[in-house]
């Protein structure tokens, strides 16, 4: 008895050790947060209530996304398998009125990048902004003639409209249409900013006639040069929305401009880079609506929470009063499900690694963020 008492409690010192081990391989303190990018990454839907944008451009979250079909008639959305194609009604419906506008313009169909995540909240990879749903990126390329596939969405390179190595635009690729595509969405009273690359900024303060009052919204930042970034403002019923400071008045096209093209923009940081506010900050830091709205009901179909034309629906969990059904995409969102969701309905894989070639993010300075 005694040498099978002894053998138990060696063995529950060695259980002891063992865990003791684990607890000390883990890099996380016991009761750490969970990180908050880690939540809303994993969320395949939107929430189904009212739309309401809480916080600021890199730090918030938003109730009651819609989802821009993968397909539309003047539209294609990219890198499909991220599920960053759902924002607030109203960007939504922006996108699709500039998509049927810039056709007008003589622009072949928005090739789209990310929005946000299906109900916002910072992101697995990539950029900082995009958390309220009132961001969304556009490629500088058009639809080709011949649609792309869901696998070209996945690996087509963004092209950038800068020189090899330059911080000055190539005329080879820099057509009109291009500043006409910025003039329209600029034209928009929702749009507040547009952000391009400084070389870009240059190219269109040297050369637009005429009224140059659209030009106000556009700022330069880094990275940029492959697409275009729309911001619009904090929308109504939305109270806890923080909105940026005013773009003031001007063109833009002064000091502040030649500021991009002196060395100190561009000059590496002495110190390591601090880690992304992104990759760090947990639910504590997000504004205290944030955790309601991952808690938050689904809407009871994918279809239900995809926009359909017009002015914006709101995806929520009462049924819809009937109506005509909007024509099915030629591709559905359901056509790159990754793993089934809590709901039974397809979930999306947000945690796609990011590909490192020509993926339309922001290239900026460690810790500084559109």
């Amino acid at each position: 008895m005694r040498t099978s008492k002894r053998l138990a409690m060696r063995g529950l010192a060695l259980l002891a050790a063992a865990c003791s081990l684990l607890h000390l391989s883990d890099p996380r303190p016991a009761g750490a947060a969970e990180l908050a990018k880690d939540l809303f990454g994993a969320q395949s839907l939107p929430s189904a209530v009212q739309p309401r944008s809480y916080g600021f451009y890199s730090k918030g979250c938003f109730d009651g996304g819609l989802g821009l079909p993968l397909d539309g008639p003047t539209w294609q959305v990219m890198r499909p398998s991220r599920n960053r194609n759902w924002g607030h009604p109203t960007m939504i419906a922006l996108l699709e009125k500039l998509s049927r506008d810039a056709v007008q313009d003589g622009w072949n169909g928005l090739l789209v990048g990310d929005i946000s995540q299906p109900r916002g909240g910072p992101m697995l990879t990539g950029h900082a902004s995009h958390q309220i749903g009132l961001d969304a990126d556009i490629w500088f390329s058009p639809m080709p003639p011949q649609r792309y596939s869901l696998s070209e969405r996945e690996t087509v390179s963004a092209v950038s409209m800068l020189k090899p190595k330059s911080l000055y635009v190539d005329d080879k690729r820099w057509t009109a249409s291009r500043p006409r595509l910025l003039k329209r969405a600029a034209s928009y009273p929702e749009v507040e900013r547009i952000f391009v690359h400084p070389g870009i900024k240059k190219k269109l303060c040297d050369t637009v006639t005429g009224d140059r009052s659209w030009l106000n919204k556009v700022r330069p930042f880094w990275g940029h040069d492959a697409h275009f970034h729309i911001r619009i403002g904090c929308q109504p019923g939305s109270p806890d929305c923080k909105g940026q400071e005013s773009t003031g008045r001007g063109d833009g096209c002064d000091k502040s401009l030649d500021w991009w093209f002196t060395d100190e923009p561009w000059r590496p940081a002495k110190n390591p880079a601090p880690p992304q506010a992104r990759d760090v900050m947990t639910m504590a830091a997000l504004p205290k609506q944030c955790r309601a709205v991952l808690s938050q009901p689904s809407p009871p179909t994918l279809e239900a929470a995809l926009y359909k034309g017009g002015r914006a629906p709101v995806a929520v969990a009462a049924a819809p009063e009937p109506s005509e059904p909007a024509p099915e995409p030629k591709l559905a969102q359901k056509a790159v499900p990754v793993l089934a969701g809590a709901t039974g309905l397809p979930a999306f894989n947000a945690f796609a690694e990011t590909p490192v070639s020509g993926v339309p993010l922001p290239r900026p300075r460690p810790s500084v963020q559109p």
